[in-house]
């Protein structure tokens, strides 16, 4: 199971506990449904292939960040 999020907080429980198990936390600030829709189909092959390497990964409007 992925937790997407646009909430940062997730991000302490994922370093402490590790928990959520993977996690794909979204930077974009405020922004419009139709253009999140958008980001993720144009970077949906890259995630998916990042969580076979990575258990968290945050992307923004412009670079997919693969956290180690």
């Amino acid at each position: 199971m992925i937790c997407i999020t646009k909430d940062a907080d997730f991000v302490n429980s994922f370093h402490l506990s590790r928990k959520p198990y993977k996690l794909l936390l979204v930077s974009t600030g405020n922004i419009r449904n139709q253009e999140l829709e958008a980001l993720f189909l144009a970077n949906l092959e890259r995630i998916a292939e990042g969580f076979a390497q990575f258990d968290f990964i945050e992307i923004d409007r412009k670079v997919i960040i693969f956290h180690i």
